[in-house]
């Protein structure tokens, strides 16, 4: 399938999934996060869009933030680039045009200080490759990462066989983790 034809699939499954649904995939993939060990890592997390039912990363970001630096995305959409934000307690959210919950200040970190980006996804193959929203944020974010950071999805679904239509800028994932298992690539 085409990364049209697969935003389309999974926008729909998602907008099927009831609340009670959503919060139960929520709990196993928190429950599996909580399961390995980040200790003293620079990770960047995003938010989730409002009415999108993605993961709801608040509840990530709450269990990971005792021992690590969290730090969060604003996205420039003249630029498609990101700047990375510490998020802390003292935090101000503000939504840009497209519900995206940002950080309104904070310590600036560059991309080569992150351990573990944890990635938004629509769909993800067996392969690790993933497919977005389209714009090419994470693909532009992840290429500037150290070498050695650790690139991890999140995902609502399993995963499936194949993006027909991938692209040299494309960056695969390391991990993806899923309701049911932590796939490695």
């Amino acid at each position: 399938m085409t990364k049209k034809e697969l935003r389309k699939k999974y926008t729909s499954k998602r907008n099927e999934l009831q609340q009670n649904e959503l919060d139960a995939i929520n709990n196993k993939i928190l429950n599996i996060i909580n399961e390995q060990y980040y200790k003293n890592k620079t990770i960047s997390i995003f938010l989730p869009i409002q009415n999108k039912n993605e993961i709801n990363t608040f509840q990530i970001i709450k269990s990971l933030e005792t021992e690590n630096r969290i730090t969060s995305s604003v996205s420039n959409f003249t630029t498609f680039e990101m700047e990375h934000l510490v998020l802390d307690s003292n935090t101000e959210l503000s939504y840009n045009n497209f519900q995206i919950p940002e950080p309104k200040s904070g310590q600036k970190i560059l991309e080569k200080d992150i351990d573990i980006v944890f990635v938004p996804l629509l769909a993800i193959d067996k392969s690790g490759q993933r497919v977005g929203y389209g714009k090419g944020f994470y693909d532009r974010f992840l290429s500037k990462c150290s070498p050695h950071c650790i690139f991890i999805g999140l995902h609502l679904f399993d995963i499936f066989d194949k993006i027909d239509d991938i692209s040299t800028d494309d960056i695969k994932l390391h991990y993806c983790i899923t309701p049911h298992k932590i796939y490695k690539f």
